[in-house]
Parts: structure tokens; sequence; C-alpha cells
């Protein structure tokens, strides 16, 4: 029986810890069960009644903070004492178990007969106190930074894998966190969880006074302020560091708060860690801790008992006190997370386990994690009523009904999976080149950052396994990393289509430079087009005028290209058959009207008119439409975007000295299915008439011209 206890606790010690240490221990303050008083977090003792006013609060606080310190020690030596005997209890303590340890078993993993010791915490075999069905969990997390968003994924993951109750998370966040996790739950639409952010900016003012020597900066100290930054309404929250891992359902976790008794309102996991021991090299000076310290990537916190206990003058007196001596903090509180690749060679007899359970939730489809909880409806969602009103009106025995869903399938979206830093000129000539692209064609990025020099946003559709495939082989390119200005954003697989158009519009809406130029990832720009596209700018008063200047595309059918430096070396490989006219043997009404002829002599640039199926590439503000997302897969998604343009009365103007290459390769999935499908043709064919019947109604008269275009053509 006493075996069953221990291989129960071993793994309700391993579940609730989720910080893979061998001995949990979460510590209650104020530690009621040991002959000691309680730690700081209590009210003031009687002789500190009388004092009032600010410096009467101060002088109470400090003399509260000797008493404490005091403690503290006394805690220290009784922790510091070697077990009696195998089954040595602490004082007091008889109904709790070995509670004992010595250093040199900690984090070792070996001794299976103390692996639950817990201070102030039963280690009885007893069931967990149930948490109410519905009941909703908070959790908050301090996020800042384009990778601290990108990991912190992998824990929400987790946490909505084994979920059984609504869950509300409180961001901490700078804006570039808030931009990408708000954009992300939005379009992840998961029943049942609330989001909340709150402005990390706004409270660096509160922790920025103390020196740190973390990796994390001024944002580790951020947890010391959460009594303040969430809501005065909230009572009780679960904290966690962005590289944690769930491997239960953390409604264990919440469930300890049961477990508190009168003035405790901290849970802790200790720390596995020497740091905090003072011995691992000379002068070596940690600040003060008990034993080895407490690992904060996991805190239960009771905020209501904790304001009233005013943790917030508690903290900052502390850490004035102890400041005088040691200068900064270095806050090694973290064990094993995986905040890190090299994590992952963790040499432990757990790491396994662990490894292939982070690597799991990593590549994890989290579409799947978009399901409703049973018994436990959720709160009002306008945005997805309104989804699911709009998709019940579908005719479902339409043979078009899968691409008439498309239009309406939201993707869940990750924004600036990459670092990415860049401020656009003060002049308003800065282009971004503006494209899309699978897996499949990952091998132009390269390409396309050595050809073009200026700012990119890439829209990339991938599923979760596959945007770490991209990830590794970003981070492995020179090239890629080399480039701060590349902005990456996933959307995320769903579905039977290639939602071309909604990638554009996603790349389209990440634009902060004033211009873009709309191309696509299998064309290479000449060398110099983002600087001549900038003169252009100036040159056509683009600023005050409604232009698309169409870069005139060309296309070869060899993998190795001498690539052409100038107008001059380019027209020579077009007369010796090396290039040709972009689809000219294909598809020559998509480009005709660029007039080639013309293009090989002009010097300066010439406008053109619209005609049908013209889909040119061209450089437009960043205020102008986006695409059709009914288009997907191949066909029509740039005709119809060219068709706007003209209807809301852009002039195409094709400038004389550039272009762009398209470079071959095998056909797209997409293509095969046009070719291949007759049902699909049908399908397009119709979304064609309804997209012009669509242009008739918002642009009147003059929308006529392309019916008739149409129809002649």
């Amino acid at each position: 029986m006493l075996g069953m206890c221990r291989g129960r606790r071993k793994f309700l010690a391993a579940s609730l810890a989720l910080l893979f240490i061998p001995a949990l221990t979460w510590l209650y303050l104020s530690v009621g069960s040991f002959q000691v008083k309680p730690l700081p977090l209590s009210p003031l003792e009687a002789q500190s009644s009388t004092l009032v006013g600010g410096a009467g609060e101060r002088q109470a606080l400090e003399l509260r903070v000797r008493a404490v310190e005091e403690e503290n020690r006394a805690l220290r030596r009784e922790l510091s004492r070697p077990p009696r005997s195998p089954s040595a209890r602490l004082p007091n303590s008889s109904h709790r178990g070995n509670q004992s340890r010595t250093h040199s078993e900690e984090g070792t993993g070996d001794n299976e007969g103390q692996k639950a010791a817990a201070v102030g915490n039963s280690s009885d075999c007893v069931q967990q106190p149930v948490v109410d069905k519905c009941e909703t969990i908070h959790v908050a997390i301090v996020c800042a930074g384009y990778n601290a968003s990108r990991d912190v994924v992998t824990l929400v993951k987790s946490v909505l894998f084994h979920r059984r109750n609504p869950l509300h998370f409180h961001f901490i966040t700078d804006s570039i966190a808030q931009q990408i996790l708000s954009s992300l739950f939005h379009t992840w639409m998961v029943p049942a969880v609330k989001v909340d952010f709150y402005d990390a900016d706004e409270l660096k003012s509160e922790v920025s006074w103390i020196p740190n020597k973390h990796y994390s900066g001024i944002y580790g100290l951020m947890k010391l302020v959460l009594t303040k930054t969430l809501p005065s309404d909230l009572q009780r929250v679960i904290v966690l560091d962005t590289d944690i891992t769930f491997a239960t359902d953390i409604a264990e976790l919440w469930a300890v708060f049961h477990k508190f008794k009168g003035q405790q309102v901290l849970g802790l996991v200790e720390n596995q860690s020497d740091w905090y021991l003072g011995n691992l090299w000379k002068n070596h000076r940690p600040w003060p801790a008990l034993g080895r310290g407490f690992n904060t990537g996991v805190i239960l916190l009771l905020l209501d008992r904790l304001r009233k206990l005013r943790w917030e003058q508690m903290w900052r007196l502390t850490a004035e006190r102890e400041l005088m001596s040691m200068l900064s903090t270095s806050l090694a509180d973290q064990v094993i997370h995986w905040n890190s690749p090299k994590k992952l060679r963790v040499k432990n007899k757990h790491v396994e386990f662990f490894r292939n359970l982070y690597l799991t939730f990593l590549e994890y489809d989290g579409n799947l994690l978009r399901r409703e909880l049973f018994g436990c409806p959720s709160e009002a969602d306008h945005n997805s009523e309104n989804l699911q009103k709009t998709l019940s009106e579908l005719d479902e025995d339409d043979p078009c009904y899968e691409f008439r869903r498309e239009r309406f399938t939201v993707h869940r979206t990750h924004l600036y999976f990459l670092h990415y830093e860049y401020e656009p000129s003060s002049d308003n000539t800065d282009v971004t080149l503006v494209a899309q692209l699978s897996m499949d064609r990952l091998q132009m990025l390269e390409a396309i950052c050595k050809h073009w020099e200026g700012p990119i946003s890439l829209a990339l559709y991938l599923s979760d396994a596959e945007a770490q495939q991209f990830l590794r082989y970003a981070q492995g390119s020179e090239v890629l990393m080399s480039r701060g200005n590349v902005g990456y954003h996933i959307v995320y697989k769903e579905g039977q289509f290639y939602p071309v158009n909604l990638l554009r519009n996603v790349a389209m809406r990440q634009v902060n430079t004033p211009y873009m130029f709309l191309s696509d990832i299998d064309f290479l720009p000449m060398y110099g087009l983002y600087e001549y596209l900038r003169k252009s700018v100036v040159q056509l008063d683009m600023a005050n005028n409604k232009k698309a200047l169409v870069v005139p595309a060309f296309e070869t059918l060899r993998y190795r290209l001498s690539y052409p430096k100038s107008k001059a070396e380019l027209l020579s490989q077009l007369d010796m058959g090396t290039l040709f006219t972009f689809r000219y043997h294909v598809w020559t009404k998509g480009h005709a009207p660029t007039n080639f002829a013309k293009w090989r002599t002009a010097t300066t640039p010439y406008r053109v008119q619209w005609e049908a199926d013209f889909e040119p590439y061209v450089m437009v503000r960043r205020d102008s439409p986006e695409y059709d997302r009914r288009f997907v897969g191949f066909g029509w998604n740039k005709v119809a975007h060219i068709m706007e343009l003209d209807a809301q009365e852009y002039e195409f103007v094709v400038l004389p000295n550039a272009y762009m290459i398209h470079m071959p390769h095998a056909p797209s999935f997409d293509i095969t299915k046009f070719r291949s499908n007759k049902q699909y043709r049908v399908c397009l064919k119709t979304l064609k008439e309804e997209f012009q019947q669509n242009m008739s109604r918002r642009y009147g008269f003059a929308a006529l011209k392309y019916m008739t275009a149409e129809n002649n053509s």
C-alpha cells in the first residue's frame, strides 16, 4: 500500500510541478505545520498597530522584515539538518509523512522513496479537491517580444489539450507580443477561452529601479506587480513562464488552492539548482533564499489575501534592503524549462518523456483544439455566431459549396513568427515586397533576399509541423538570419484549397511602408528594383495619384540562369531564347497589355489600358484594395484584383527599366486540380460571374465594361 501511495505521489508531483524535477515541494507561506512563525506574508503584529501614516507603516514593515529574517534563518537551520532516520519526521507534523531530505538527494532522481517531499503539504494518498465543472481557471503569463510569443503557443496548446474547464488568460505583454497574440487568439477561435492583455510598458517603472542580470531583463521582474496589475476582483491566479509544458489538466494545479489555509498565499516549487546555496564558485554570493530557494516558473497566487497583506510594500522594502549589498538580481530560478534548444540535450532519467511531450505539442495541430467543453456553454462570441450563421445559409448540396465555404473559413494566424526589426525611411518612398508561399517554395527565400534588399512581408501556408521545419530552416540560414526586415506570418493549414488571396491579404496588412510591390514567391526581381521603385514614387508623384506601376514579367525554363544585370542583357537573352515574356505560350492575355514590344525601346514610363484577364505585377499604395477571398487555388485570383484597381480608377503605368523573372518549378497541386477536374473549372467560372455581378452593384454603370470584355474574350 505504501508503494502505491509513493507511486501516486510521484505521478502527482510530476504532473503538478511541470518543471521536470524529481522532488515536488509546495511552499505555503506561512508554513503553518512548522514550529516557526509565519513567513513575511502575514498582517502586521500588534506592536505596529499604533503607527500611522506613510512613515509609520514603513517603520512597521522594517520591524516585520527584521523579524522575518530571523524566522528564515531558523527555517534554514531546520532544513539543513540531516535526517535522523529513514522515517524521520518534522516536529509536530506526524500526519504529514517524510518531509526531510539532505541536499545531496535533491535533484538526483534516484531515491524513489522520497519523491514527494512537501513543505506544508500532505504526503498522504488523498484525492485532490475537485474543481467545479464550469469554474473558470485564470492563468497569468508575462510575455514580451517575438521569440517568447512563439514559445508561449506550445504552452497554450498543452493547456488546451488537457483542460476541461473554461480558461481566462491574462497576458502582460509589450506591444509586439500583444499584436501577435491578439491576432492568434482572434483567429484561433477556441471556445470557452477568454484573453486579456495588460501593457507591460506601463509597469516598467514599477520594477525598472531594480538592477538585474537575467536574460529576460526587466520582464522577469513583472510577476512582482501582478497584485496591482490584474483586476481587483480577481482572487486567485496561476502564474506560468512561457516555456512550461503541461502533462495533465491544469485543473489539478488549480485544485491546490483548496489546500491553502490561514495566511498561506503563495504556492511554489522547490528549486533543484544549487545556485542559492552559494557554493558554486569562489565569492559566489546569490540572493538569500531558503535552502535552494523556489522556482517561479509556476506560481499559485491568492491575490485577494496578498493585497490585504500589502504585498507591494513588502517586496519593495525587502528588495531595497538586499540591493544595498547584492547590487543586482540574477533570477537564477530555472531548472529544466524548454527555453533553449540546448535544453533538449539535458541528461536526466525523465528527460526523454518530457522532451517527447514538448515536441508533441510543438507540432500538434492547433485546429484540433477548437472544441466545445461538454456541458459547459461558452460565453456568447458575436464573431463566432455571425460566422456560424453565414455558414448555415450556404447550400451544402451546391456542387461549389466547398469553394464558397472557403471564403468564410477563419485560418489561425501567427504574425511575425520570427524576429522583425525595421523602420521605414523618413522620405515616405519606402516599398515592401509582398508574397505568399507554401513549404514547396521555401527554397526561393534566400534568392529573393539576395535580389531585394528592402523590407519583405511574407505569408506562409503551413501546418504546425511544417512551421517548425521552417523555423529550423530559417535559423540555419545565414542569409535569412542576417535580415531583420523580413516579416514571416504563418497562416495554418485548414481545408482542401490553397487560400492564395487570404495569404496575400495577411501579408499586405502587415506592410508598414507607404507602398508595396505585389509579387509572387517564384519571381526574382531584378537587382536594384527596390531603389528603382522608390525613385519612381517621386518621379510619378505616387503620393498624389492613384497609380499602379507595372513591372514587366519574364520567365525562363532553365533552373540555372545567369540572371541579367541590365535591361540590355535581358533583351539579349530574350532574343536568344533563354528568356520569354511571361506565359506567352500558355496565357498570352494575362500580360499582353504590358506591350512588351513598346517596352523594348521605351526610356520613359508609359500608360497602358486595362484589358480582360490582365494580371500584371504592380506596385501600389498601401491603402489599395485587398484581394477577393472567394478565389482560391489556381485561377483568377490576380485578375479580379487588377479589375478592382481599374474600377477604382487606378492608372496602369509600365516602368521602362524594371523587370522580374519567373523561375521554373514543378506544377502546384492547385493547377493540377484545375487542369484535371472539370467541376473545379465550372465552379471557377461561376465564381467569376458572381464577382462581376458584385462589381456591377458596387461600381454601377462603369463596371459594365468588365461584363462586355469577358463576353468578347
